[in-house]
């Protein structure tokens, strides 16, 4: 029995207008820019001080499993099992007075630490 593509949970997964305009900076930004194949990895590790932690890294490998998620003219990339976990979430990017960073706003998070970086789920 053929397994169904990941597709929906790509949707589920968004990306603000800020973070993708803010993402396409920073590809641009990298050298090589023009040939470079580089998106955003978003993962979910174990860790932090909730439980589980959000990673960003610049990435120009896309795995086979990948979810590749549009972001403007650029992409990001998410493995299965942090999709599950980034269900219905926004990856957002803030720019405050407090510093400018990338945030996942995400609905099944329970708590958060003070920075943002750590959550948990019950």
């Amino acid at each position: 029995m053929d397994m169904p593509l990941p597709s929906s949970s790509a949707t589920a997964f968004r990306v603000s207008p800020e973070a993708a305009a803010r993402l396409g900076e920073i590809i641009a930004a990298q050298p090589g820019a023009g040939t470079a194949a580089t998106a955003l990895r978003v993962s979910v590790l174990a860790g932090g001080c909730n439980g589980f932690q959000y990673s960003f890294a610049l990435d120009g490998a896309e795995r086979a499993d990948d979810i590749v998620v549009p972001a403007g003219a650029s992409r990001v990339l998410v493995d299965p099992a942090s999709m599950d976990l980034l269900a219905g979430a926004e990856l957002h990017f803030n720019d405050s007075l407090m510093g400018a960073h990338f945030t996942v706003r995400n609905p099944n998070a329970t708590s958060s630490c003070g920075c943002g970086t750590s959550f948990s789920i019950d």
